[in-house]
């Protein structure tokens, strides 16, 4: 494994070898658990300079001014990184669990866990409920950016500032790393649940992740937009666009939301109110994403910048320009917020910052 931290395993311990140095298992993993957090808060520090999209403004926003999003974030972050790394025990043979631990625990900003847990607490739950569920959508995520890095789809070389799980483990083992992942979601949600949620819920989130990757979700977005590549966008409609990322990104955001309220126990109009929140942030993810891909370096991205414009994939810079993005981006934050309103505010406030964080990422 190239990299500037070597991770050696055996059946009996790891050991992470960084400069000379080499530490025991628990270390090691408090060291990698601090590196995550910090990296999260120093991205999170970054986010207050220059918002590429003003913060809300308005009613929604005067309750939420003394929520601290930053702490609220890593809190969530620590909580899920904790449970991700039990949940990936060093079992034989290992270069499997190498590769699905090195895609797994890289790190990352773990929004769809984190709105999981929100979801699951606006509707009177609490973060042990949602634990499962949260995980297994980080699992699936994971997943699937391990299969769209390959070279057969987007040929990426970078993730998260590293090199993608091919480039480390190879091809093949890359292919049955996010095999492993989807898989181990839906074993890790339905046993860790068991006696915390009540069967018939953990039945519904166990079908509404499974719609929300299959063809029904983010599988048709990725064939969508696989098919797109090298499309004249004056011969391709803003709806072709729309349901590749309202497949592709929306699909496992929107099952990340409900999930959480099915777990939290909550109504079907409050599930309804969060799977159109969760939409509208899904789409505004992926507008920003594009307009990051355009504007800013590899450095700043942590992966390969203008991949998507080498690609000749559909884009929203590229369809509608990137003036009309960013309009796009604030009138879908202001939408997500809107589906909010009959909810405690102080409940409410995680969702609300949500949304802004993600259209304020720069």
């Amino acid at each position: 494994l190239a990299m500037a931290t070597t991770i050696h395993l055996s059946s009996s311990s790891l050991f992470i070898q960084s400069r000379g140095r080499r530490y025991n298992s628990l270390s090691s993993v408090n060291h990698l658990q601090k590196r995550t957090v910090l990296s999260l808060s120093a991205s999170l520090t970054s986010q207050g300079r220059g918002h590429m999209i003003p913060p809300p403004e308005g009613k929604g926003n005067d309750h939420n001014s003394g929520f601290d999003f930053k702490s609220y974030m890593i809190r969530k972050a620590e909580s899920v990184n904790s449970a991700l790394d039990v949940s990936v025990p060093l079992l034989k043979p290992l270069t499997i669990q190498e590769a699905v631990r090195y895609s797994l625990l890289a790190g990352g900003k773990r929004v769809r866990p984190l709105l999981c847990i929100a979801a699951c607490e606006l509707v009177g739950g609490d973060e042990a409920t949602a634990m499962s569920a949260a995980c297994a959508v980080e699992m699936i995520h994971a997943s699937s950016l391990i299969h769209d890095d390959l070279p057969c789809m987007d040929n990426a070389d970078l993730r998260r500032g590293k090199p993608t799980n091919h480039k480390v483990f190879g091809e093949d083992m890359a292919v049955l790393a996010g095999d492993a992942l989807l898989a181990l979601a839906f074993e890790h949600m339905t046993v860790v649940s068991s006696g915390l949620v009540a069967r018939e819920r953990t039945v519904r989130a166990v079908v509404e992740l499974a719609k929300a990757i299959g063809t029904k979700g983010l599988v048709a977005g990725q064939v969508m937009d696989l098919k797109s590549e090298g499309l004249n966008p004056d011969d391709v409609g803003l709806e072709r666009l729309e349901f590749i990322h309202l497949h592709k990104t929306a699909a496992l955001l929107e099952a990340a939301a409900v999930l959480g309220v099915i777990m939290g126990g909550g109504t079907e109009e409050e599930t309804e109110k969060l799977r159109k929140y969760a939409r509208c942030i899904g789409l505004l993810f992926q507008v920003v994403d594009d307009i990051l891909d355009v504007t800013r370096s590899t450095e700043e991205l942590g992966k390969t910048a203008g991949k998507d414009v080498i690609a000749g994939k559909l884009t929203y810079p590229r369809l509608i320009g990137l003036e009309k993005s960013r309009e796009l981006a604030e009138k879908l934050r202001k939408e997500a917020e809107e589906q909010l309103l009959g909810f405690d505010s102080d409940k409410a406030a995680p969702l609300v910052a949500l949304a802004s964080y993600i259209a304020s990422r720069n």
